[in-house]
């Protein structure tokens, strides 16, 4: 009966999210159905286990999703992810279009400008790019896709995604964690990707297809987009940005040169390099010990703490740059910090939700049976990153379930076999970024929204460029990591 619960709660969440139902109601009734037939007591079952759960993963992360939120709206109300766009676009021009729009996106992602800004921004420039230069309007969702929401969001040693973020308390690890696999595997998800949308692009050179139908422009699709609620509740548990804040300010008229652009996602990639390697691990942190602060290590806090100085310091760098040419910096920044409220609730409920399913009895079966897949400790964090994050949608909460439920574990085997634990944070974070990508996605949902294309016309582009290129990657580091190590 447990199992049968478990199966009818996160049925119940599956679909009435897809449908755009508040998962912060969703995820408690769930959690309580799969209690009921576990016969658990409900009452202590949301109160102690549910909302204590929820509540360590906001104490532990809210300050990255406040800061990134903030950061994102400075980037887009100064105009620099604009100026990086279209500098991007002046350099490689109309023939490579595709290049293009992806790098424009990686830059500002790996620099820490939120999924939806990103989205928001390079859109319409991405639009003008792909009509002048006769690409298939259909292909770009997936170019946005594999520039913001591949590498750059799981591989790319030092990303400060909240993807990157999640696994350093529960590995003791830096946002830095396996640097040459995770370059190897960007490679490989950058490579795999734009060979598909190449592919494609001259699939369709060969039979006369244009970029195709301008029913709408892309100002108008993504202003659709940020005013409907379907898309807004979906978007919340897999992106760090609420999409209803996006126009509570406004952008500067004159955008910066892509050299003051740029300066800011600079800092943010140097400020948290310094901090992981030559700041924190100088620092006397004895008194993290004391039960004042916790009782914990520098280790649990040392990561997240690097992250948030760095996009602190970012945040200092871009207000100073364009203080005097973003309309109104209180509305700007007041927006950025409203924006990362209901994606951190929404994620946090999942978060709940699965430690409810993670203590009942039943429980134990699934752990058994994901410890007992075949290939070793990591083929089984695989799986379990990847079936949690297909499950809820959410790269985030589909991760901090799976670590929360069987973190412990894992580092038990650790241990006990000599693996590195910086190896099991890469495998961990590129497998909660493959199958998240499935078409009840809150992103994907989105970017085809944002794009003005529907899943029929642009989700197999997604697919192939988001998913297999990031499973394929995902195999690769597996292999090399059993074979040779964590480098």
């Amino acid at each position: 009966m447990g199992l049968i619960g478990i199966l009818a709660g996160l049925s119940l969440l599956i679909y009435l999210a897809f449908r755009g139902s508040s998962i912060l109601l969703l995820a408690p009734i769930a959690g309580l159905i799969a209690a009921v037939f576990s016969g658990e007591p409900l009452l202590a079952s949301w109160t102690q286990t549910f909302m204590r759960s929820a509540a360590d993963f906001v104490a532990q992360f809210f300050p990255l999703f406040l800061l990134g939120a903030v950061f994102g709206k400075l980037m887009e109300d100064s105009g620099s992810v604009t100026a990086i766009a279209d500098e991007m676009t002046r350099r490689l021009g109309t023939k490579r279009a595709i290049l293009a729009v992806v790098l424009a996106g990686a830059i500002v992602t790996y620099g820490g400008v939120s999924l939806f800004v990103a989205f928001f921004v390079i859109a319409p420039m991405g639009m003008a790019l792909f009509r002048a230069a006769g690409v298939p309007r259909r292909l770009m969702p997936a170019a946005i896709a594999l520039g913001t929401s591949t590498f750059t969001m799981s591989a790319m040693p030092g990303t400060p995604s909240i993807q990157n973020a999640i696994p350093m308390p529960f590995f003791g690890t830096t946002p830095f964690a396996a640097p040459g696999l995770g370059i190897i595997a960007s490679l490989i998800m950058l490579g795999f990707g734009m060979w598909w949308l190449k592919r494609r692009e001259a699939s369709a050179r060969a039979a006369g297809e244009g970029f195709g139908r301008s029913d709408s422009t892309p100002e108008a699709a993504a202003e659709a987009a940020t005013s409907n609620p379907i898309v807004r509740e979906r978007t919340t548990t897999s992106q760090a940005f609420d999409p209803a804040e996006i126009h509570h300010s406004d952008e500067a008229k004159k955008v910066p040169s892509a050299l003051l652009a740029f300066l800011p996602i600079i800092v943010v990639i140097v400020v948290n390099l310094l901090m992981s390697f030559a700041v924190l691990p100088r620092m006397d942190t004895s008194f993290l010990a004391s039960p004042q602060w916790g009782g914990t290590t520098i280790s649990a806090v040392g990561g997240v703490w690097s992250v948030m100085v760095a996009l602190i310091a970012a945040i200092i760098t871009v207000i100073a740059i364009n203080f005097r040419s973003v309309p109104k910096l209180r509305a700007t920044v007041t927006a950025g910090a409203n924006a990362s409220v209901l994606p951190i609730l929404s994620v946090a409920s999942l978060v709940g939700f699965g430690a409810i399913v993670a203590a009942l009895p039943a429980f134990a079966d699934v752990r058994d049976w994901v410890l007992n897949i075949g290939g070793g400790p990591l083929v089984s964090l695989a799986v379990a990153t990847n079936i949690l994050a297909a499950l809820t949608g959410s790269a985030s909460g589909g991760l901090t379930i799976a670590l929360d439920s069987l973190g412990p574990t894992f580092m038990r085997i650790a241990g006990e076999t000599g693996l590195d634990p910086a190896l099991m944070h890469r495998v961990a974070v590129i497998g909660s970024g493959t199958l998240d990508s499935l078409p009840h996605n809150g992103a994907v949902v989105t970017l085809l929204a944002v794009c003005g294309v529907t899943h029929k016309e642009g989700y197999l582009d997604i697919v192939m460029a988001a998913v297999v290129g990031a499973l394929i990657a995902l195999a690769t580091i597996i292999v090399l990591g059993t074979l040779v190590g964590s480098f």
